[in-house]
């Protein structure tokens, strides 16, 4: 995969119908050719707005057996094994069009998404591939899944699988390129132990499962319509999962992946990490760039007189007292001071970053963040002595909190504090947040000062 320079597509629309694993019902996908940085999308032809999901980890709401992506109250279940099939053939850009809530499952494995590929053919695309090569190792454990990752020049698949028992423990290990994809991973089969089934069907995560598109196991013996595709089925199709699960980081990867148990809640969890890693270099960039020039004697001046004449601060000054900024200063003017009392305004905006996970389709302002409102006005006041400016206010505590309604998008959040007690670094203070007159969060916090 690593020599794939080009950024790839397909050459034309394909379709596959089939049953869903999770539903039974029917389901009709459809591959289209998408353009450059497109990256993979669902989209729910059956719903009102054809509305896409992007295929990120990020999106990621459950992986109970499966991996399903929701982005408001639109879900896809078992993305896993289409989203293996396009890293094993190097595909970026494609929109899957389906018109129900998940893929249809075909036999279990990714040979009938394999032939789709194949019909489509596969076009390059002028804009450059960007593979992201894992820049230091990672080490995950959860439950009895243990993943690492380490730097590579192509990517590597390497895994042990075993039930909880011990049972049909096997290993394999392979090099991921379009022709070890489709001959060595895409073929294996789902699989369950007989013991699970009960759970599955009370469940209702196997409406469409059955011996045509799963392999179970009951004790020592292994119930399929046909033999096993290779000697170790169980532990390639578990790759599979990995590369697809993997693949909801959005990059192609290098590296070399070591599974032991994996599971989708591991895997995805795994894919978060080195995602986080990805983002590391921007993050660095921001660490050594220039720091943000301190106020002048004279702004601190003109500031901190503002300040003792119960004058307002808009952001731009607010700035110069409080270190916290995009997406963490949670406080945009100071409209009052008067002696220990303040008061600040949060806008609270459908662009805040939280809401796209708090909650999709039912946005709400976390309480925490009003209690860091709080303590962000608190520490206007507290640094409101100019030999102060510069220092940092760590939060300490916070006692009888409590949240009484939810903080919407539009609304604006009054934020009113009272400085109780100030000695030498310590500081005490009360404060309630208000939308349209009524409170909807208070708190008491303390904190500490400390040279930034």
């Amino acid at each position: 995969m690593a020599s794939v320079l080009q950024q790839q597509t397909l050459r034309e629309t394909v379709n596959f119908e089939g049953l869903g694993l999770h539903s039974g019902n029917r389901v009709s996908m459809t591959f289209l050719p998408a353009p450059p940085n497109t990256g993979i999308r669902f989209r729910r032809v059956d719903l009102e707005g054809k509305p896409e999901i992007e295929a990120r980890v990020e999106n990621v709401s459950d992986t109970t057996r499966s991996t399903t992506l929701s982005k408001g109250n639109i879900r896809i279940h078992t993305v896993e094994h289409v989203m293996a099939t396009f890293a094993g053939y190097g595909i970026d850009n494609v929109i899957v069009e389906l018109d129900g809530n998940e893929p249809p499952i075909a036999d279990g494995s990714a040979r009938a998404y394999c032939r789709m590929i194949e019909t489509a053919g596969v076009a390059p695309q002028p804009e450059k591939r960007e593979p992201y090569k894992v820049a230091a190792p990672l080490e995950l454990h959860v439950g009895e899944s243990l993943l690492s990752v380490f730097p590579h020049d192509r990517l590597r698949v390497t895994c042990t699988s075993a039930d909880k028992h011990g049972r049909f423990t096997q290993f394999f290990s392979a090099e991921v390129s379009p022709e070890t994809w489709e001959r060595e991973l895409a073929h294996a089969r789902t699989f369950c132990f007989y013991e699970e089934i009960e759970f599955l069907i009370k469940n209702g995560l196997i409406r469409g499962g059955s011996l045509e598109n799963a392999v179970v196991i009951r004790d020592d013996a292994v119930l399929t319509t046909e033999p096993l595709r290779y000697p170790e089925e169980f532990v390639r199709h578990k790759m599979l999962d990995v590369l697809g699960d993997l693949a909801l980081v959005g990059r192609p990867l290098l590296a070399h992946v070591i599974a032991v148990k994996p599971s989708h809640t591991a895997n995805c969890e795994l894919a978060r990490q080195i995602a986080i890693q990805m983002r590391k270099p921007l993050v660095a960039a921001q660490t050594f760039a220039p720091p943000p020039a301190q106020p002048s004697a004279a702004e601190k001046s003109e500031i901190m007189q503002r300040v003792h004449d119960g004058g307002s601060l808009d952001v731009m000054q607010i700035m110069k007292i409080l270190p916290h900024r995009y997406p963490f200063l949670m406080v945009d003017h100071v409209t009052k001071i008067d002696g220990t009392k303040i008061t600040g305004v949060k806008n609270v905006s459908v662009n805040e970053p939280f809401f796209e996970g708090h909650f999709p389709g039912h946005p709400i302002m976390p309480g925490v963040l009003q209690l860091e409102a709080i303590a962000q006005v608190a520490g206007i006041l507290t640094l409101r002595q100019a030999e102060n400016m510069g220092k940092l206010a760590y939060f300490m505590a916070a006692e009888n909190v409590k949240w009484r309604k939810p903080v919407r998008p539009g609304d604006t959040l009054i934020i009113e504090v009272e400085l109780t007690k100030s000695r030498g670094k310590v500081g005490k203070a009360k404060g309630a947040c208000y939308v349209n007159g009524e409170v909807v969060s208070e708190a008491e916090v303390t904190f500490i000062l400390a040279e930034g």
